[in-house]
């Protein structure tokens, strides 16, 4: 289906480019991760002389893991505290990820250290497992608020599951990871109280400075910074505009939305207010280059939400949190370039696909013909620029092997640096069939919707 191209602005003020925003590197953010837990490992160290019988083990393997625990709560939250040149330099999908390895692991360690402490106090009291953890839940301080806030952790790590994700729609998931927050703040004074290891001097100093500096960030990112943007940029639905079968495009005007400096290939996390949509903020990405008078942004209808979005009328105010993501042009290091998108995974494509300087060639994969998106667009754009534009529609019997598809269409396919992005099946096909060509691991740039 033939799509209208987005409207231009009326008029344009000329002011100076602005700076591209500062981004962390993945390596330094890793980097500074590991330190903090080899400083953690380091304390447990020093303050233990010596280890003698299995209870002093076990004890001591509580302390151990109710450090990296304490320590690895306050991160997972940083990790997604939306910091912009995190966001930026590491990508969203990618801290996603991170972030999501990182709960798995905390759980483990929660669970490694709630038994591992039960036991060693049986052992040295001589109880049984089931009347030790009693008397230490009712009867040292802080520890029975320790007790809910591991109910609450363990609760959040199996709803985050991926098979229990799958189920449950993401407003629901959304709301139920809150309580993360919850468990954090109850486990807080457990370490306080009862945390031998971090003394009375420097070390209680720095711990106090990690929780409430991680309570700071995500007040400031997730909570203020969001309110002052809003204030400052007054962001409105201009227009609903449908796409094709359970897409529309969104387009959003404000004032001074240069100053939010973004790029192509970002996505926002925008808050519509409007019934039912008010208190969840879900990512959508820019489908056309950023314009100083209004931002486009394409919805698939995937949910709740995102079926709702459709029904928008114009007018409706929207809070937005952004721009974040790394799949911008900073990733280009090479001339030629394949975008290959599928489904609404051709919507950051579609913004870079106008604006990456080299030799383009943009490839969108689809079931069905009515499937594909932006047909006039991408014509008009590759027609502009001298890029190549191709289709790949059609079942994936009938496709074929998706690396010898993509052969096919783009010649020396593994000298070009590629920008993938759609549904994780097509993806992970896509990553094996261009690694089978020759295309080198660095080269291919991938954007996940699943976070």
């Amino acid at each position: 289906m033939a799509t209208a191209a987005p409207p231009r602005p009326a008029a344009r003020t000329r002011r100076a480019a602005p700076r591209r925003p500062a981004a962390a590197r993945p390596a330094a953010v890793l980097g500074l991760i590991a330190a903090g837990a080899l400083g953690v490992l380091a304390l447990w160290w020093s303050d233990t002389p010596a280890v003698a019988g299995a209870a002093g083990w076990l004890t001591g393997a509580g302390r151990i893991t109710g450090l990296l625990a304490g320590y690895a709560a306050p991160v997972l939250l940083l990790l997604m505290a939306r910091l912009p040149q995190v966001e930026r330099g590491v990508g969203a999908d990618r801290l996603a990820r991170w972030h999501a390895f990182g709960g798995r692991w905390l759980v483990a360690v929660v669970t490694v250290h709630v038994l591992s402490v039960v036991w060693g106090y049986a052992l040295t009291d001589g109880r049984g497992l089931v009347g030790e953890g009693v008397e230490i839940v009712f009867h040292y301080p802080e520890i029975l608020k320790a007790a809910l806030g591991t109910l609450l952790m363990l609760g959040t790590g199996a709803v985050s599951a991926r098979a229990a994700r799958r189920r449950l729609p993401y407003e629901a998931w959304y709301y139920l990871h809150l309580a993360t927050y919850l468990a954090v703040a109850l486990a807080f004074g457990h370490q306080l109280a009862t945390g031998a290891d971090l003394g009375d001097g420097p070390t209680r100093a720095a711990w106090y400075a990690l929780y409430l500096g991680t309570a700071a960030l995500l007040g400031w990112y997730r909570l203020a910074r969001p309110w002052l943007l809003d204030r400052r940029h007054r962001l409105r639905v201009a227009e609903v505009r449908r796409e094709g079968p359970g897409v529309v495009s969104l387009f959003l005007t404000g004032r001074r939305l240069d100053e939010l400096r973004a790029e192509p290939g970002q996505f926002f996390r925008l808050q519509f207010q409007a019934p039912g949509l008010r208190w969840a903020a879900n990512p959508y990405s820019l489908s056309a280059p950023p314009r100083p008078d209004f931002l486009r942004f394409t919805v698939k209808d995937l949910g709740g939400h995102s079926a709702a979005v459709a029904a928008l009328r114009p007018g409706t105010p929207v809070r937005a949190e952004g721009p974040y993501g790394a799949f911008t042009g900073r990733l280009q290091r090479r001339r030629r370039v394949l975008l290959l998108g599928a489904g609404v995974g051709i919507t950051p494509l579609r913004a870079l696909f106008e604006t990456l300087p080299g030799e383009l060639t943009l490839v969108q994969r689809a079931g069905r013909p009515e499937d594909v998106l932006f047909r006039a667009e991408l014509a008009e754009v590759a027609r502009r620029r001298g890029a190549a534009v191709h289709e790949l529609v059609g079942p994936r019997a009938r496709i074929g092997d998706l690396g010898r598809a993509l052969a096919r269409l783009v010649p020396d396919l593994a000298e070009h640096e590629i920008y993938l992005c759609g549904p994780d099946a097509l993806a992970e096909e896509a990553v094996r069939s261009l690694r089978a060509a020759g295309v080198r691991a660095g080269r291919i740039h991938r954007e996940s919707f699943d976070f």
